[in-house]
């Protein structure tokens, strides 16, 4: 503050607040939101998922348009992870199903799940999904490369792959087209100009048998073989507009301007998404964390703007920060401790304004934001804070069966 102490130094004007630590203020912050719930943009949940989600349910059934998932993949014996990932095979997909069936009461008829898994359970998780979604709601099997270099195996093949698998709740599902940019190879094609701006010369026929179209008067035939992709009427209003020109030989040629183009479509094949360790700013000291620019791809995908996105094995949570930054509302649930080491500080640090990641790409995203976290008490913590006298069981007095706080930035207070 200045001098009088009344007035906040501007570097600090949009330091977030925690009001587990200002409790004295809580009251007053919250009460001036008219409707809490409908102002918050976001729910991190400290919690075992499957009670965490039987808890919230009521809430926000059917209101979920994105879920994306990445569940431990049951390796038996790998220290990257930080849970138990030693399971028997029938045990760990029955552990995925209950949350599954569960999960899918959270979509609405819009709704999309992206279930991320690798070799050892993609074709047990796709079975699951069949039987829960059904083989009709199936919608990509999409295919990341997720490492880069080669990785030293000694029995086949390197395996540098994941798979996520997309299914719809309904035949009426969201989805938005997403463009990558051009490469710079592709964008030197673009060598001509008008006074409509630069463009490149394409043809414009495809496979399959055709006949001649008029142009400019002469009837032309395609390469042999294919077919003009564009009717006579097209072609007539292309050429009035000076959009199709004939090259050195007399064949037709269509300019295809650059500030027309949005990008080459994203396939299934995604092989340009890495968060490399140690040396990416958003990297959070997390082994199995995903890159922002995978999960932005898959929310701008699949929700609108205000759409709430689920993930309820968040890890570090690369989900709820993208979320967040991309103008949606998000739910997070994670169980382990570094819900407190690694996942509160980073959505703590986006609503400061986080500067890694996606941040610079999204021109809409300023920091900002208002969040609940709280933890539910699992069943063992119960037992834990209980106690037995005279033969009867009771709680200790003034332990709460969960804690709630309440995250904010003052901006928008």
């Amino acid at each position: 503050t200045d001098l009088t102490g009344e007035h906040l130094a501007k570097k600090y004007e949009h330091l977030p607040i925690d009001t587990k630590y200002f409790k004295d203020l809580e009251f007053e912050i919250l009460s001036q939101f008219d409707d809490l719930d409908k102002s918050l943009d976001g729910w991190l949940i400290k919690s075992e998922n499957y009670q965490a989600l039987n808890t919230i349910l009521p809430k926000f059934k059917e209101k979920v348009q994105t879920i994306y998932i990445d569940p431990p993949f049951n390796k038996e014996d790998n220290a990257d992870y930080l849970y138990n990932v030693k399971y028997k095979n029938a045990t760990w997909i029955s552990l995925l199903e209950n949350r599954i069936l569960l999960s899918k009461e959270f979509l609405g008829k819009e709704g999309t799940l992206y279930t991320k898994c690798d070799y050892n359970g993609d074709h047990l998780v796709r079975m699951l999904l069949n039987t829960v979604y059904g083989t009709d709601r199936f919608l990509s099997e999409i295919i990341w490369k997720r490492f880069t270099g080669t990785k030293s195996q000694f029995k086949h093949f390197s395996l540098i792959t994941d798979t996520i698998l997309a299914y719809a709740k309904s035949d009426n599902w969201l989805y938005e087209q997403q463009f990558k940019p051009y490469t710079e190879e592709y964008l030197s094609w673009f060598k001509y100009r008008d006074e409509r701006g630069k463009y490149l010369l394409r043809n414009f026929y495809s496979p399959g048998e055709g006949h001649a179209r008029d142009f400019f008067g002469k009837l032309i035939e395609p390469p042999k073989g294919t077919h003009w992709r564009l009717s006579q009427e097209k072609i007539n209003r292309y050429i009035k507009e000076k959009r199709i020109v004939l090259d050195e030989k007399g064949f037709p040629k269509l300019k295809n301007y650059l500030h027309e183009m949005r990008g080459t479509p994203y396939n299934n094949l995604l092989d340009d998404f890495h968060v490399v360790q140690g040396i990416s700013q958003e990297f959070c000291d997390f082994p199995t964390q995903n890159p922002e620019t995978l999960l932005r791809l898959f929310i701008l995908s699949s929700s609108k703007e205000k759409g709430i996105i689920l993930d309820f094995f968040l890890g570090s949570g690369t989900t709820t920060a993208v979320a967040h930054k991309l103008g949606r509302k998000w739910i997070g649930v994670e169980m382990g401790e570094h819900f407190y080491t690694i996942v509160l500080p980073r959505m703590k640090k986006v609503l400061a304004y986080d500067k890694s990641g996606i941040s610079k790409d999204v021109k809409e995203y300023e920091g900002g934001g208002f969040f609940k976290y709280y933890e539910l008490e699992q069943y063992e913590e119960a037992l834990a804070n209980c106690k037995y006298e005279d033969g009867d069981l009771f709680r200790v007095p003034g332990r709460s069966p969960y804690q709630e706080y309440v995250f904010m930035k003052d901006e928008k207070m």
